[in-house]
C-alpha cells in the first residue's frame, strides 16, 4: 500500500510557488520540497493543516491512497 502526495498538482492548480507556500506556511523550503517530491515518511498534522488553510484544499486532495497488487505493481 502506497500514500501519494499530490503537494505539487494542488500547488499548480493554486498557481502557487514553493517559496510563497513555504513563506505562507511557516516550514523551510527544504521540507516543503521533500513533502512535494514524495521524500518524506511522516507529516506533523499541524503543517498539514497550515498547508491546507493556505491552498485552500482538503487533505485528501494532497494524499491518495494508492493500493498495491501481489506484484508489488500499484493498482
Amino acid at each position: 500500500m502506497a500514500i501519494i502526495l499530490r503537494l505539487d498538482r494542488v500547488m499548480a492548480d493554486r498557481k502557487i510557488s514553493l517559496n510563497e507556500l513555504s513563506e505562507k506556511v511557516g516550514v523551510s523550503n527544504v521540507n516543503l520540497s521533500k513533502i512535494k517530491t514524495g521524500k518524506i515518511s511522516a507529516i506533523r498534522f499541524s503543517t498539514l493543516n497550515a498547508i491546507c488553510d493556505v491552498l485552500n484544499c482538503q487533505p485528501g486532495e494532497i494524499m491518495e491512497f494508492v493500493r498495491e497488487g501481489d506484484d508489488g505493481i500499484i493498482l
